[in-house]
């Protein structure tokens, strides 16, 4: 896993393939391993609670389907 600009860029040895997520400075490489869920990380960040709730649906869903594919373990 790779800090980028746009988000975070993950690399996996089955393909070889390149995931990208487009979560722009809401996730670092710290949030993994840290035990904090997504929600509370996520309020540390601040944001209208609109903005919260549409931020946390897109990057649950995204997380969820890197775990289905492999390519993280557990989020």
């Amino acid at each position: 896993m790779r800090e980028e600009d746009f988000g975070l860029l993950f690399y996996t040895m089955k393909g070889p393939r390149l995931y990208f997520l487009s979560s722009g400075n809401l996730l670092s490489c710290g949030f993994f391993g840290s035990g904090i869920g997504l929600e509370e990380w996520l309020a540390g960040k601040g944001g209208g609670e609109d903005v919260f709730s549409n931020r946390l649906q897109a990057l649950d869903s995204a997380l969820r389907a890197l775990e289905e594919k492999g390519v993280i373990v557990e989020c």
